[in-house]
């Protein structure tokens, strides 16, 4: 039996990761949202859907009206179908009923692949609506308004979405580039200080593995930053955006097909933290304490120097945040450690290679496929509390 040829052809599908800055969008003389949908000025009429978090609605009042008043007035470009509120946090992502609500609205809607699914909020309702929009009929192009530091640095301009099953975070998503990332900076104004710092350590993250001098940076404006002077969370947000795109477009494996994930420096054990606290822990708080485990860790390694190190620690706590919490020293039901579990399954989120960044540097970093159990132990035990 004569085999036939194997059939392969390389398939490219290009994408443009756009990142938008501006202060009130639904004012009704901004344009920007308006030339985002139609940047020839055509009149085409496009269906757009939105989803807004109702801890940014009870912040933001009147809100509603401005995004009615705003489609009303460029009615010949925007057919609003429809918006719906969802609850603010985690809780989104920890059961399909909000899901299944979203799919029903889309449908119930006809919000179709060349509509619009536009979601404002936390980093929470921007991972499900995404997730939603990115199966719905296979893919609709979704627009997010993050509205946390967090969400406009980091979380918000990635292209990952997704929502937490079986109790682990995010084991059920998808890699889909958004249509467009707009940040508003006046959903900033209405932040608790708490939500307005937790976008602060994944700006220092980004900084550590990939930007020295950002770091000093952030060293250098830590009081305008803990004053929350809009000029210096703006260019912080700015800055610490621009980074995670780089990274994104540059690194080479923007969907993650491989094991190395320097974007994700201090979130093995942050993950599992946020778990173990049943999220009494914010994403930042968790992060702030993933990332003093991981310098320490560094340190311990003989991979990071001990000024270098200390520079860490001592802007991490300047800034606000915790270096410890009870959570990091829970028990397993075997008497372990609870924590190091997050990295096994950070090893199995990753297809069974384990491959953790550390620091060799402020700025630069190693990837290492194992960890020393005492030697986490040991970092752990020498946290700063208090």
């Amino acid at each position: 039996m004569t085999l036939l040829p194997s059939i392969e052809h390389s398939i490219q599908i290009p994408y443009q990761l756009r990142v938008l800055f501006t202060e009130n969008a639904f004012a009704p003389d901004n344009s920007l949202l308006l030339d985002l949908l139609d940047p020839q000025g055509v009149g085409f009429r496009s269906k757009v859907a939105f989803y807004l978090d109702e801890g940014v609605a009870q912040a933001s009042p009147g809100l509603v009206e401005q995004i009615e008043s705003y489609c009303q007035k460029h009615k010949d470009a925007l057919d609003l179908r429809g918006i719906s509120l969802l609850p603010a946090g985690e809780a989104i992502k920890n059961t399909s009923s909000y899901l299944r609500k979203i799919y029903e609205e889309i449908e119930d809607w006809k919000i179709c692949r060349h509509s619009y699914v536009i979601a404002i909020g936390g980093g929470a309702l921007l991972d499900a609506v995404g997730f939603a929009a990115a199966t719905a009929h296979r893919g609709i192009r979704h627009i997010r308004f993050p509205t946390t530091t967090l969400g406009q640095g980091d979380a918000g301009v990635g292209v990952k979405n997704g929502v937490n099953y079986l109790g682990k975070k995010n084991f059920v998503g998808t890699f889909a580039p958004p249509f467009a990332v707009v940040n508003d900076f006046a959903f900033l104004k209405t932040l608790p200080e708490k939500h307005l710092r937790n976008g602060f350590i994944e700006a220092i993250k980004v900084a550590l593995v990939r930007d020295a001098a950002f770091f000093d940076w952030i060293e250098i404006n830590a009081d305008s930053l803990i004053r929350s002077e809009a000029q210096a969370v703006q260019e912080l947000v700015h800055r610490s955006a621009q980074l995670h795109v780089q990274h994104i477009a540059t690194s080479g494996d923007p969907f993650e097909l491989g094991s190395a994930r320097p974007l994700d420096f201090g979130h093995w054990a942050a993950h599992k933290l946020e778990q173990l606290s049943d999220f009494r822990l914010s994403h930042g708080e968790a992060v702030a304490i993933g990332i003093a485990l991981d310098t320490l860790y560094s340190l311990k390694k003989g991979f990071l120097d001990h000024p270098s190190a200390s520079r860490i620690l001592f802007l991490i706590r300047r800034l606000g945040f915790a270096t410890y919490a009870k959570e990091i020293e829970q028990k397993s039901a075997n008497d372990e450690n609870a924590v190091i579990a997050g990295l096994e399954e950070f090893r199995e989120h990753l297809g069974g290679m384990l491959t953790i960044t550390l620091l060799t540097g402020i700025g630069s970093r190693i990837e290492v496929h194992e960890m020393d159990t005492d030697i986490i132990l040991e970092s752990i035990g020498e946290l700063p509390r208090g």
